[in-house]
């Protein structure tokens, strides 16, 4: 998006916004200067950015087939689903699964001025801006009610999206409150960032950058981010591992030595089954 293109009403184009930043990661053209100098300074003290970001995409994608292939979920809530992309989620399980239905939830005003690109003729998708911190209201939904059946299984897909809320608006129970309003049978994606294993200086230039865009980001260690699967039966997430969480790379993949790339160890990520109502 060139800077001589009109601004949409009601984006600020002078603070990043972290969509923005993830689109041209993902070399997108969703995104203005102040995105791309934001994320360039990142860039600076971190060469495997847009490994990472590729990395956890492609994790997000790998999840939701499997979900829709191996257990047959066809309707999916993707939180903090981010701008249009390439293999959006729709796109990734109505490949294996053409009637799968899903709700795209994300708080920045850029998705919903986009949504026309996340929608499909047949309705089976939709578009919603919401603060993933306010689940009620997420839940609740009239658009997110007329697509998903609570009663059956569903795929919540949370992919680098917890890492922008703090502390203090305990990311932990806001999890456990949207697990708590799907049935046994339904499964949770998650990754998040994290600061185990990386420079300090690179984590802290990352948080520095976030602080200046329209949401902070909150790195978090292997256990705090373990903790987000409380309760949930976790998925071994290739053959020969056990019930764990693990680099977004390696999850499905088929050679998890080729897989470890550097980029993939700045995200833990997990899949896991709800099998208690």
């Amino acid at each position: 998006m060139s800077e001589t293109e009109q601004v949409p009403a009601g984006i600020d184009p002078s603070r990043p916004s972290p969509a923005r930043m993830y689109d041209y990661m993902l070399g997108g053209t969703h995104n203005f200067q102040v995105d791309r100098d934001a994320t360039e300074q990142f860039r600076a003290q971190m060469p495997d950015l847009e490994d990472a970001a590729w990395a956890n995409r492609g994790f997000h994608g790998r999840a939701a087939r499997w979900m829709a292939t191996e257990h047959g979920i066809g309707q999916f809530i993707d939180i903090g689903s981010g701008l249009p992309t390439q293999s959006n989620t729709h796109e990734v399980v109505r490949a294996v699964a053409p009637d799968a239905r899903v709700v795209y939830v994300d708080s920045d005003p850029m998705v919903l001025v986009l949504a026309k690109e996340l929608l499909t003729d047949d309705g089976a998708t939709a578009v919603i801006q919401a603060d993933l911190r306010k689940p009620d209201v997420v839940l609740n939904h009239p658009q997110l009610r007329a697509l998903i059946d609570f009663g059956e299984p569903v795929g919540l897909l949370m992919t680098a999206v917890l890492q922008f809320v703090a502390d203090e608006s305990d990311p932990w129970g806001l999890v456990a409150s949207y697990v708590a309003a799907l049935c046994p049978g339904s499964y949770l994606a998650l990754s998040h960032i994290t600061r185990d294993k990386l420079p300090p200086r690179l984590v802290e230039t990352g948080v520095q950058v976030y602080q200046r865009a329209t949401e902070n980001a909150h790195p978090r260690t292997k256990a705090e981010i373990e903790r987000f699967f409380t309760g949930l039966e976790l998925v071994p997430p290739y053959q020969g591992a056990g019930p764990i969480i693990t680099n977004v790379g390696l999850w499905g993949s088929e050679d998890p030595d080729s897989a470890d790339s550097d980029g993939s160890r700045a995200f833990y990520c997990g899949v896991a089954r709800r099998s208690q109502p």
